[in-house]
């Protein structure tokens, strides 16, 4: 049987983190190669890895000293570096590995595919056809191992075939697959939307997406971030930082594709075109501004003298959020567009209904729009041209 390099970030997780690690050793064996890495804990997890790596020759362990967290972006990219089997595994901390787990994702791994197990849940989110949700816990104190062993022992009818076509942590790929398509992008750093992005940069490479319905973890959800109680999240409930990140990084990936994380019902992702847009707009006040930057390539208005708020205010505010220089991207109404697409308008007209024209614009562009002037709304349209950029995204440099 091949090999995996298991690829566990974690921080301030150390419980669960045990509870994981002793999963693939029980039910996968000690063949398999686990990287672990600790991002700054302060719970005692460096010196958990510090035992693991004594009595377990087939683990490295790393060490983010700080003063600052680096996040799974980086870690994701240095263990899959680290990894010395063609196999890599991107596993989190609150995940229990099932029997078979290795050899149902291997049964279904080759080059230019990526393999998802399946995972079963407790209810802390809602329910989606990709996954199963049982309550076998939501602690390993209070874990019910034998309840899920019986589970999965007895006979279950999922509606599905072995296999569907979609994707979602747990997942393995052949490490130069992943090198190939560039890693994590750094835009998402610390974390949050970098699972997306990467997605859609496999669907655009053409990469197959498979998910198993054979090999399982149990997903304790989120206990390693969106509901770490060491970050100041619970069961059920967002940490602060989890809705910060979160919040930044829908934007970063606004800004990069131009348009929300989009995916079918088993999570395989949707990539709608991406076009070059620049907003031309009147009456725009820091608070619009900040509304409308992500959706667009560059936007032009008249910013200085607007109440004594300029851009610059709004620059210097955002740009510690983004790798994206918007200095580049925000520009007085002075300057001629060269944008392909220019769309003008008064954001005093706009409200709710009519900004879901800007959510949609890349959807109603590829199916309405056609080089030449137009009027929809309150929007006026100089198409110049319907060249598309999104598959120049599909490596990360």
């Amino acid at each position: 049987m091949k090999l995996i390099s298991f690829v566990i970030p974690t921080r301030n997780n150390k419980k669960y983190l045990e509870w994981s690690y002793n999963s693939i050793r029980k039910n996968l064996g000690y063949t398999h190669e686990i990287l672990l890495a600790d991002d700054f804990s302060t719970d005692g997890t460096w010196e958990y890895l510090q035992e693991v790596k004594d009595k377990d020759i087939n683990v490295q362990i790393f060490r983010n000293e700080g003063p600052e967290r680096k996040g799974i972006v980086y870690w994701y990219d240095f263990l899959c570096e680290k990894a010395t089997n063609d196999i890599v595994m991107f596993f989190h901390s609150d995940m229990y590995a099932c029997p078979n787990l290795d050899t149902e994702i291997l049964k279904h791994l080759e080059r230019g595919t990526v393999v998802s197990a399946t995972r079963v849940e407790p209810p802390l989110h809602p329910d989606g056809p990709e996954k199963i949700l049982k309550d076998f816990g939501i602690e390993p104190e209070e874990f019910d191992e034998q309840g899920l062993m019986n589970w999965l022992n007895s006979d279950r009818d999922f509606q599905h075939t072995e296999t569907t076509n979609g994707i979602f942590a747990p997942w393995a790929i052949y490490k130069d697959d992943y090198e190939k398509v560039g890693g994590h992008d750094k835009l998402f750093a610390p974390q949050s939307k970098e699972d997306s992005d990467i997605f859609n940069r496999m669907h655009l490479l053409d990469y197959k997406f498979v998910q198993t319905w054979k090999g399982f973890v149990y997903h304790m959800t989120s206990r390693g971030s969106r509901f770490n109680p060491m970050a100041g999240g619970a069961p059920g409930k967002d940490s602060p930082e989890w809705i910060h990140t979160t919040t930044k990084n829908m934007r970063n990936f606004i800004r990069k594709w131009g348009t929300m994380v989009q995916h079918d019902e088993m999570m395989k992702p949707i990539v709608s075109p991406k076009y070059d847009i620049g907003f031309v707009v009147e009456n725009c006040n820091t608070q619009m501004l900040r509304e409308l930057e992500p959706w667009c390539s560059d936007i032009y208005g008249d910013w200085i003298g607007h109440k004594g708020i300029g851009a610059n205010d709004y620059i210097k505010k955002e740009q510690p959020n983004t790798l994206i220089d918007l200095s580049k991207k925000i520009h007085s109404y002075h300057i001629e567009p060269k944008n392909d697409i220019v769309v003008r308008f008064d954001t005093n007209q706009l409200n709710v209904n009519n900004f879901q024209v800007i959510v949609k614009l890349s959807d109603i562009l590829k199916d309405s729009g056609e080089v030449g002037e137009m009027e929809f709304e309150i929007f006026k349209f100089n198409i110049k041209s319907m060249k598309t950029y999104e598959k120049e995204l599909k490596v990360c440099v």
